[in-house]
């Protein structure tokens, strides 16, 4: 099995081998539709260039959410994001496989740099429109970043890649962001409990789930890590 890192793409060179843990729902059925598209993909389309492609859906995301205080269309250039941001994303570490032509230490460091500056730029979007506030929506930004830090921490010490949790990975949750952008086209950003509106209160309760789910599998691979490496009183020399 080759190093992998959360994403699919590979590790460093002097990475070692690691097993992976991908429990999402559409898993299977999102690898077959990438195996095909990469089998489809012009000579002329390269990883670098779904990367920065990657990279415009997540400008355009931000584009969206921002300019929506100005009406809900634009909303649907934040939903086209999602889709774009997908397409790139997703494909352009399975391209580099599918063509034999990884750059393992490269296309670690460009995809972590790069799933940073998207998660922020859809959080700061989310938090400049008129449907959730900055706070609430830096809650959320805090969470995923947690769930990010257990997952590269646990590569390292237990050998172990869990690249999703509760059955969700990073495709179904786009999905549950697309699902939200659509419901703030059809709901508005009515206040629901003071000025916090439903969205808020739904970005919170997510942001809120995936600190305590940090916390719980910090717990639990600490308590693994402790009986697995029990404390040796060595003699004094």
């Amino acid at each position: 099995m080759e190093p992998v890192n959360p994403t699919g793409k590979e590790l460093p060179a002097d990475a070692q081998p690691i097993e992976r843990v991908q429990e999402n729902m559409l898993a299977r059925g999102e690898r077959w539709l990438l195996d095909r598209l990469c089998a489809r993909m012009p000579r002329w389309v390269t990883p670098d260039i779904l990367t920065f492609t990657g990279m415009v859906g997540a400008l355009a995301i931000f584009a969206g959410y921002a300019a929506s205080n100005l009406g809900d269309g634009w909303l649907w250039l934040s939903i086209a994001g999602y889709v774009v941001h997908w397409f790139g994303d997703s494909l352009d570490g399975s391209l580099a496989r599918f063509r034999r032509i990884e750059r393992p230490r490269y296309g670690y460091f460009l995809d972590h740099s790069c799933d940073g500056l998207a998660t922020t730029l859809v959080v700061l979007g989310l938090g400049a429109s008129g449907y959730v506030q900055l706070e609430v929506a830096l809650v959320a930004l805090a969470g995923y970043l947690l769930m990010s830090i257990h997952a590269f921490l646990s590569v390292r010490v237990m050998g172990e890649l869990r690249l999703s949790y509760l059955k969700a990975g990073p495709t179904e949750l786009r999905l549950i962001l697309i699902a939200l952008t659509v419901a703030m086209i059809v709901l508005g950003p009515t206040p629901l409990i003071g000025v916090f509106t439903g969205f808020d209160l739904f970005v919170g309760a997510v942001g809120v789930l995936l600190i305590s789910l940090f916390a719980v599998q910090t717990a639990t691979t600490a308590r693994k890590l402790a009986l697995e490496e029990p404390a040796v009183k060595y003699p004094r020399s």
